[in-house]
């Protein structure tokens, strides 16, 4: 199982006509500036086709008020397809090339004020294709990322400006060369990979490993070097755990990973001090066993069961006072992931461990009869109940 965090693919939402494409580019630009175009020498509106119409050239439009150039697009027999670049201050900033559908095809770059490139990328009718790069003002490179034809991003890199490696998403095999080595990176040679992530200040942030393209280990830390989690892969269990700045492990989850997804095992809470407040179990199917917590001097604070005498739905419910002496113990039905019946006797006790109380409860969950003591022991009441919750007494104190 890839443990590399969820990425969002590109969109695959229908791609745009071009005369809607050229339309909002015109919005966008006009709401800042009005556009003059022209074509052949003649005055056009990108937003009219029939200005347009069967026309061929180079479409040039320029900033009404600057009388900057902004735009040129070629136009062939009325259809806007071929280069186009667009320009701020008098510069070119972004150049790609249109097909007859009005989708992008073939390189596209996009550049700052001084001519350095941004981004370089390869289109097939609207879709990226191979690799696509992207670069800092410095001509560092920024980040590198491959496409493939149906299943989009499949493998990137990220670099600071620094050229420290700040992000990783490996492929199924090695993509990114000679950009990155993601052969070792990505754990194909021998054995696990190690590779460490940096921010732009140059802190390290993560530690991750790698096998075959899947992620089987990652350490991020906190801005004082703190580890902040921990998640690993050791054979078919995964654990993870998650930290204070101050370096106390706060959660633990334990997994068993299989080929249809990960199943929870374990989990575990912890207080600030490092001392375990809550310890939740599951099966190997994923149903809960057992749930304790814990009082934050070690004592017991509560403890469910679930599958007393061999019933999978039977649930006992002891809590407890925090000198560990049981306070109170009774029995439940699951009805549902979220419902439970009372059942059975249910009984209360003092911290010395005297009962105090006791409730009969029949299959539907009411109370049939009701029971309780003072302290030194002695019977205060014993009350059948009704239904309708009127009662009668068994005996008198």
């Amino acid at each position: 199982m890839n443990l590399a965090a969820a990425v969002v693919r590109p969109s695959t939402r229908p791609r745009l006509a071009l005369a809607a494409v050229a339309a909002l580019a015109l919005a966008c630009s006009s709401a800042q500036a009005a556009e003059d175009c022209e074509l052949n020498g003649q005055a056009v509106n990108p937003a009219n086709a029939a200005s347009t119409a069967g026309k061929t050239g180079l479409m040039r439009c320029k900033d009404r008020d600057s009388g900057l150039l902004v735009r040129e697009q070629q136009v062939q027999g009325g259809v806007f397809a071929g280069p186009v670049r667009v320009y701020e201050n008098d510069k070119l900033v972004k150049e790609h090339t249109l097909n007859a559908s009005g989708n992008m095809e073939g390189r596209a770059r996009e550049f700052s004020p001084t001519g350095q490139v941004l981004r370089d990328a390869t289109y097939e009718d609207g879709r990226e294709v191979g690799m696509a790069r992207s670069f800092h003002p410095n001509g560092a490179l920024r980040r590198a990322t491959f496409f493939a034809n149906a299943s989009g991003e499949r493998a990137s890199v990220e670099f600071t400006e620094r050229g420290q490696l700040s992000a990783l998403r490996c492929g199924d095999r090695p993509m990114l060369a000679p950009l990155a080595d993601d052969a070792q990176l990505c754990g194909f040679g021998n054995g696990p990979s190690k590779v460490e992530l940096y921010d732009g200040k140059g802190i390290l942030r993560a530690r991750l490993s790698y096998v075959a393209g899947k992620r089987v280990r990652s350490e991020d830390f906190y801005d004082n070097g703190k580890p902040a989690a921990l998640d690993e892969i050791v054979g078919n269990q995964r654990t993870e755990r998650r930290f204070s700045s101050e370096g106390v492990k706060r959660r633990e989850v334990i997994s068993v990973v299989g080929e249809r997804g990960t199943v929870r095992q374990r989990e575990l809470e912890f207080s600030e001090r490092g001392t375990l407040l809550r310890d939740q179990r599951w099966n190997a199917a994923g149903e809960p066993v057992s749930d304790e917590s814990f009082y934050q001097n070690g004592q017991p604070r509560s403890k469910s069961v679930r599958g007393v005498n061999g019933n999978g739905r039977l649930i006992e419910v002891v809590e407890f006072y925090d000198n560990g002496q049981r306070a109170a113990i009774g029995r439940y039905l699951a009805i549902d992931r979220f419902s439970q019946l009372p059942v059975g006797t249910h009984q209360r006790f003092t911290i010395t461990g005297m009962l105090i109380a006791e409730s009969v409860h029949d299959d539907r969950g009411r109370v049939t009869r009701e029971r309780s003591w003072d302290p030194d022991g002695k019977p205060e009441r014993d009350d059948e109940v009704f239904a309708d919750g009127s009662r009668k007494t068994f005996a008198r104190p």
